[in-house]
């Protein structure tokens, strides 16, 4: 009975979500869209996650104890009325039809409709197996129980959001206040690891942790529809889901859940994506959901601030394509020039020093890279990708993306450069941890910079017509 009822409270923010996009969603766009329904999915939850953590934070101020009934009953109200409201503007009978084609299988021949199916398997597999780490692995990581689920413990047996404070605060309080390692953490990721040992009906630091395992699987459905609204293929979207499915510090922040860098690199990566479609449509809706997305990133991990400056240049070359992308190259050249300036002096960033460092740890970084076993082949991929498509990194519609790409990658250089920076640019003192915040983006540039280089060549190279082919062509334009 407590894994029924777990499941349920597990599958409440993903409908609350997916309600709400569809009931924000423009009319006028079809649901058999490529990718339409995968990108509701995918990012629904994220919604979903999020909107269940304001829920929980308003009872918690109104004096409301959190509880089974207190959460789920209006959040269910709600998506019901959403879900009404969707099926009124969409026309439930188009909505089912459209569902229906959706889903289908896709419209791929041979070797490469057997190899879309045996990639689609092995992230299933993939899935499974992490879920089967999910449900059996105890709350393990370090910074996980002291930073983290200290605030998911005391908010659970309090029934509602207690103040955390800092160490010298916590000697001095007379009221109740509560210490751990990281006080200023916000309570988003620890109120669904409340949420989920309130649907299980007690604490539990091992089932708590299933919202790791949904915001991944939600990260690579919201990358392939993501991919498929942006005009690829379903090949090419699903290549892009399996290398964000198959990132192995990405599997290990699910099986070993309780960071939150995971969750930060699926708003990211979301917001990037919303972006990237109102970039090319630019309309009300999806400038309202990328701004809301990107937004999210500081109320998963304090450094999601940080992570928002990438989108300004993209946001200014999408606006201004030939203005915009000479003042991203100058704004990060005067950064560049002002960090290492600033670095000769006593310059301090929230109490900790910028100061270079002169000894950089190449060996170990470029073995993180390249030949150990965090990344895979996406360094290799996104290099790849970068050489081949240069030119149409510097032209819409990549443009945008790219000038997204070179700012994250200098923020994640000012890691590697100025050690001190690390508190305040990934909390944690490695390149890798940053890394990931970004490697989602990082596999949609691949796949769409790749997308990009075939169209070019295709172009340049067309494949010759055969003689009865030209001849048909020239009788039917005659």
């Amino acid at each position: 009975m407590d894994s029924v009822t777990l499941s349920l409270g597990l599958l409440l923010p993903w409908a609350l979500g997916v309600a709400a996009l569809l009931a924000a969603r423009d009319a006028a766009r079809p649901l058999a869209a490529p990718g339409e329904i995968t990108w509701l999915l995918g990012a629904g939850y994220l919604a979903g996650a999020l909107l269940l953590t304001f829920w929980m934070r308003a009872l918690s101020l109104a004096g409301v104890r959190f509880g089974a009934a207190a959460i789920a009953l209006p959040l269910l109200a709600v998506a019901g009325a959403l879900l009404i409201l969707a099926w009124r503007r969409g026309g439930g009978a188009r909505s089912i039809g459209a569902m229906r084609e959706a889903f289908a299988p896709p419209a791929v021949t041979g070797l490469a409709r057997a190899f879309w199916w045996g990639l689609l398997a092995w992230i299933a597999l993939r899935f499974a197996l992490l879920a089967l780490e999910v449900a059996s692995r105890p709350l393990f990581p370090w910074e996980a129980w002291i930073g983290w689920a200290t605030k998911a413990r005391v908010w659970f047996e309090f029934g509602r959001i207690t103040e955390f404070v800092g160490a010298r605060e916590w000697f001095a309080a007379t009221g109740n206040a509560w210490f751990d390692a990281s006080p200023a953490n916000p309570a988003t990721l620890p109120l669904l690891q409340v949420w989920a040992s309130i649907a299980l009906g007690n604490w539990d630091d091992a089932l708590m942790n299933w919202p790791w395992w949904q915001i991944a699987v939600a990260l690579t459905l919201a990358v392939y529809g993501g991919l498929r609204r942006l005009g690829a293929t379903s090949l090419e979207a699903l290549v892009g889901a399996y290398f964000v499915a198959s990132l192995p510090l990405a599997n290990a922040h699910v099986a070993l859940a309780g960071y939150a860098d995971l969750p930060l690199a699926a708003y990211f990566a979301v917001a990037v994506l919303a972006f990237l479609q109102w970039a090319g449509t630019r309309t009300l809706r999806d400038a309202a959901l990328a701004a809301c997305f990107a937004a999210a990133c500081p109320l998963i991990k304090i450094v999601g601030a940080v992570w928002l400056l990438a989108l300004l240049p993209g946001v200014t070359v999408a606006l201004a394509p030939r203005q915009g992308r000479k003042l991203v190259a100058i704004a990060l050249g005067v950064i560049a020039a002002a960090l290492v300036v600033l670095a000769q002096t006593s310059f301090v960033v929230a109490g900790h020093p910028l100061h270079l460092d002169f000894a950089p740890a190449w060996t170990s970084f470029s073995d993180s890279l390249f030949l150990l076993g965090n990344w895979n082949l996406l360094w290799y991929g996104v290099i790849g990708a970068a050489l081949l498509a240069w030119r149409q990194s510097l032209t819409p519609p990549l443009l945008p993306l790219a000038a997204i790409v070179a700012t994250g990658l200098f923020l994640v250089s000012i890691l590697l450069f100025f050690p001190g920076s690390a508190q305040w640019l990934a909390d944690a003192p490695g390149v890798d941890r940053a890394m990931l915040h970004l490697a989602p983006v990082l596999v949609v540039f691949m796949v769409l910079a790749f997308r990009a280089f075939d169209a070019r060549w295709t172009a340049a190279h067309p494949l010759p017509i055969a003689p009865d082919a030209a001849s048909a062509t020239a009788a039917t334009q005659r």
